[in-house]
């Protein structure tokens, strides 16, 4: 068995990922209703974002409609693979397999 991810295992950033995987590939959820799942304030979501895209696990996109600004978040393929590679080290805790 592996140890946790690191960057998965913090419960925020968990949550996060944990949003984003349930999404179809290459979708995006917008950082207000990220912000509504997690629970996270503003600067808490941003923060737990800027660590899991410098580790390529989020893809952040930027944007206007009209003149209002827009941010949407995207799992990539190494965050998908990580959180389910951390799922997988959980659910050897849980079965006792650790």
């Amino acid at each position: 068995m592996s140890g946790p991810d690191e960057i998965v295992h913090q419960s925020t950033r968990l949550r996060i990922l944990s949003a984003l995987n349930a999404l179809p590939r290459r979708e995006m959820l917008e950082f207000v209703r990220l912000k509504a799942i997690t629970g996270a304030t503003d600067g808490n979501l941003g923060a737990h974002l800027t660590t899991l895209e410098k580790s390529g696990y989020v893809e952040i996109v930027k944007d206007f409609v009209g003149r209002k600004p827009r941010t949407r978040i995207a799992i990539t393929t190494p965050g998908r693979r990580a959180f389910q590679d951390h799922v997988a080290y959980l659910r050897e805790i849980l079965d006792g397999d650790a």
